[in-house]
């Protein structure tokens, strides 16, 4: 079994900044892949951005792309994702997800964890 704790969201305002953190506990060591997925009220979970843990390659859902980075810690199996220049249409709840598999994918139904979810809110 694996444990994932998400941490740092927040309110802020258009143009501004947040750091998300997910730290994993638990079989980590059979981890490969970690992501973060987002969920707005009403919409399916929509991939934002995903790290190899082994080889550290990085994929990015194209609306995030040159706002986001995601970046990892492997001595403290924590995956961060710095958002910067925030958008309202950024608002969601954000969620880490482990996968046990190799390659980064985009669908949710590949990952076998999840964390509880960390509330995104951007203010026009």
């Amino acid at each position: 079994q694996v444990q994932l704790v998400e941490s740092g969201g927040g309110l802020v305002q258009a143009g501004g900044s947040l750091r998300l953190s997910c730290a994993a506990s638990g079989r980590t060591f059979s981890m490969y892949v970690m992501a973060w997925f987002r969920r707005a009220p009403g919409k399916e979970h929509e991939f934002v951005a995903a790290i190899d843990w082994s080889r550290g390659g990085t994929s990015y859902k194209d609306s995030v792309k040159g706002r986001f980075t995601i970046s990892g810690d492997t001595a403290k199996n924590t995956v961060y994702l710095q958002m910067n220049s925030l958008k309202p249409e950024d608002t969601a709840v954000y969620y880490c997800a482990a996968r046990f598999s190799r390659g980064i994918l985009t669908e949710a139904d590949k990952y076998d964890y999840w964390g509880q979810g960390t509330q995104v809110t951007v203010s026009s």
